[in-house]
Order: C-alpha cells, then sequence, then structure tokens
C-alpha cells in the first residue's frame, strides 16, 4: 500500500521517544533546507502583527534606507523556527509539544528580502517538567553568503508523551 505524498519533509533524524531524544543533550542537531524570505511573507507578516514600518513594506523607501532593500521582521526569521525545525528532527512517541517561553533571543544581522536562512539546533537542556519533559534548544539562523547570523535563540519548549 503507497502512501500519499507529504508536503512536510522528513527530518535529518528522527528520535523514537523522548528519552532518545533527552539523550541527546549536549549534541548538536543538525541543519534546516535553506528558505528564500520573500517580499509576501514579510507583507502577510506585516498584515498579521499590524507592523507596517516602512523597512519592511515599502521596498522603494526601504532601497534608500539603511540597509539597501526592505528587511525582514526580527520576530518573523524568529517564528520561521518552528517550520525549519522540521527539516531538523523528529520525536516520536509526543502527544504535543508546547512553547514555553524564550530564554534569550538576538537579532545580530538584519534578513533582506530575497536572502536564504537556515536554522542549525542544538539541544542544550532536558529537564523533567509536571507535564512532561522541559527542553531548550538554541538555535542560530544563519543567512547564505553572511558572516553573522540573523537570529540567535534559546527556545522552552515543553513536550508531552
Amino acid at each position: 500500500m503507497s502512501t500519499p505524498e507529504s508536503s512536510e519533509p522528513e527530518p535529518a533524524r528522527v528520535f523514537d521517544d523522548l528519552d532518545s531524544f533527552t539523550a541527546a543533550v549536549g549534541e548538536h542537531l543538525g541543519h534546516s533546507a535553506w528558505h528564500t524570505v520573500t517580499q509576501e511573507q514579510v507583507d502577510l507578516f506585516a498584515d498579521a502583527t499590524l507592523d507596517h514600518q516602512w523597512i519592511h513594506v515599502d521596498p522603494e523607501r526601504a532601497a534608500t534606507g539603511p540597509f539597501g532593500g526592505p528587511i525582514a521582521h526580527g520576530f518573523l526569521t524568529l517564528s520561521l523556527v518552528p517550520r525549519l525545525a522540521k527539516d531538523i528532527y523528529r520525536v516520536d512517541g509526543l502527544s504535543m509539544g508546547i512553547n514555553y517561553g524564550l530564554n534569550k533571543v538576538r537579532f545580530p544581522q538584519p534578513v533582506k528580502v530575497g536572502q536564504r536562512i537556515r536554522a542549525s539546533a542544538e539541544l542544550a537542556e532536558a529537564t523533567p517538567a509536571k507535564q512532561g519533559t522541559q527542553a531548550i534548544v538554541r538555535w542560530t539562523i544563519e543567512i547564505d553568503g553572511e558572516a553573522k547570523p540573523a537570529c540567535i535563540a534559546e527556545m522552552v519548549t515543553v513536550l508531552v508523551p
């Protein structure tokens, strides 16, 4: 029996259960595929967040601004982490994962519209929590061809078996 094709990528690393995931503390989990940030994405994010600052949504004005063109919102870059994570890893046997928060977020370099980004992940911590396991993953969002990353973030997730 064949399975329908999925638009979701198969992650590079699949953990059979929560125990095998927590055993990977301290390990680099991998890199996502490259993703091109488009003006359409930036505009949709601006509409969703009501942040229509000209450096994001006015390509003509942004071309004469400090970045030489429109840039993605920092929070758009950060919000792409869950999608990019799907390329990197999956933990089977969970009923859900809950975003618990962020310990630290920095945006060292803006992402210009048209640039490619990818995520890199490291499992920093995994500790027991009331509902399951609290995991801290250190994310670095790289920009193709740039020395500085677009975003560095410690994301805290509660993984519920």
